[in-house]
Order: C-alpha cells, then structure tokens, then sequence
C-alpha cells in the first residue's frame, strides 16, 4: 500500500521548503502553508526565476508572535512582523485575481537592498488563494524513473515542491488516480488533474543551479497535456480535512 514518505510545506511561497513530521490538512490545504508572497517592482507576485531562485532563502513564521524570519542566499537574516498591515493588492494568479495586503514597507526596504531588484512582501487574505489547487502529490516511484531516463541515479523530488511524496507506488501509478478519492491519514482528496511544470524544476533545490533538463526528459516520455504543457505529478482537493503523517496509508477508492 502507498504511504507518505515526506510532507512539503513553507509558509512563504517558493521559499525552501519544511518538511514537517505530519500537517492538519483543511479545505484549504496544509495549515499555515504558503500565506506569504514575494511582489515584484511591477505589483505581480514573483515566484522566483532562473537568475533569483527563491528557492535558497529559508523562512520561518512564528504565528504566536507573529514574525517573520528569512535566511538570504548572502547569509543575512531579515526578521519582523508578519502582519499585513501595509497596503491591499491584487495580483493575477492563473487569470484570477487575488486578495492581500502588503507587509509593512521595511521589508521592501530591506529585500530591495539585498536582491539587488524591488521586492516587496504579501499575505493572503485568505488562505490557499495562491496556489492552483489545495494539495499536489507525486510517488517517488515516478521521480526515479524520470532520474534513470535522464541519467540519473539519484534525484530529489523537491525540486518539484509537491504536498505529498508518496511511497510503495509504480512509477506513474499517481496517474491513475484522476478523479478518484484518496484516503490520506486522517483525510480525503478528490484527486485531479496533471501539474504543468516550468523552468524551476531543472533547478537543483540546494545550490540553486540548473543541474537537470527536467522538461526535455518528461516530455522524451510523457505524453503532453491538451494544452502543450509537460505534466508531472497530480493536483488534488481536500473533500476531508484532518491530520496527515509521515507513514500514514495512501488509499485510493
């Protein structure tokens, strides 16, 4: 039987990731995941790129107190207040618009300084409005064997920052979940569709450097989505909130 063999979460978006020992899954997703942003000189939210991969900066959010702490790539640590009590913005996200209120104008001052570009903090005003559905999975089946055929014996499967690594599966067997539910722990997801992936994923999550033509590899073997995007791995929704933990059974139904 499939089991969860590693949780992915941060509490700002495209930042390195945690790896908590279980997470309370709402509709919304993992709680306290991803509810802070990067906004570029333009007023869009920025997810990183190939020359600044936001991968490299560590956050850590204390919801108690409210503070933000962030590692920079440079060593410097930046640390505040989390509270969005700064201006409310829109920004586009898969055509839609989303709600939140910039953090307060000392953090632009400070990451400006140290990213060399403008650069701004947000946070949603409601939790999970940033990302294309609650929850993504992935077997670790399906990362060796895009490794093997690109020449790898090893590959680490945050690069392409899923919820949920699973375990126990074939490779690709994810796949044939779609539109089914998956008892996970404690919780339900409705299964869906393919993740599109980009450019970030042939980057190493550690140094921050293209190490692998992810792209070039799915697409050698994977059949391409209706839109010409390369899939990998699954989007889900949560049907049932609840607890979720290193170990617990993945069950389809």
């Amino acid at each position: 039987m499939p089991t969860v063999a590693r949780i992915n979460v941060t509490p700002v978006k495209s930042t390195a990731l945690h790896h908590p020992g279980a997470v309370q899954l709402e509709t919304s997703g993992p709680v306290g995941d991803r509810r802070i942003f990067f906004v570029d000189g333009s007023g869009d939210w920025f997810g990183g790129d190939v020359d600044l991969p936001l991968m490299l900066i560590h956050s850590v959010l204390d919801e108690d107190d409210d503070r933000l702490k962030l590692r920079l790539p440079d060593g410097a640590v930046i640390e505040g207040s989390a509270s969005a009590d700064g201006d409310p913005i829109s920004v586009m996200y898969d055509g839609r618009p989303v709600a939140a209120h910039l953090l307060g104008a000392w953090w632009g001052r400070n990451l400006t300084e140290h990213l060399e570009r403008p650069m701004r903090l947000a946070r949603l005003d409601e939790p999970g409005t940033l990302v294309d559905e609650a929850v993504t999975i992935v077997s670790l089946a399906s990362v060796r064997e895009l490794g093997s055929r690109g020449g790898r014996e090893e590959l680490d499967a945050s690069r392409f920052r899923m919820t949920f690594e699973l375990d126990g599966c074939e490779p690709h067997e994810e796949d044939t979940w779609t539109g089914r539910r998956i008892g996970i722990g404690e919780a339900e997801l409705i299964v869906g569709g393919p993740i599109p992936r980009c450019v970030i994923t042939t980057i190493d999550a550690e140094t921050g450097k293209q190490d692998f033509p992810t792209l070039k590899v799915i697409a050698g073997y994977r059949e391409l989505t209706d839109d010409g995007d390369v899939p990998f791995g699954l989007y889900a929704q949560v049907s049932r909130p609840g607890v979720v933990r290193i170990g617990d059974p993945v069950e389809p139904r």
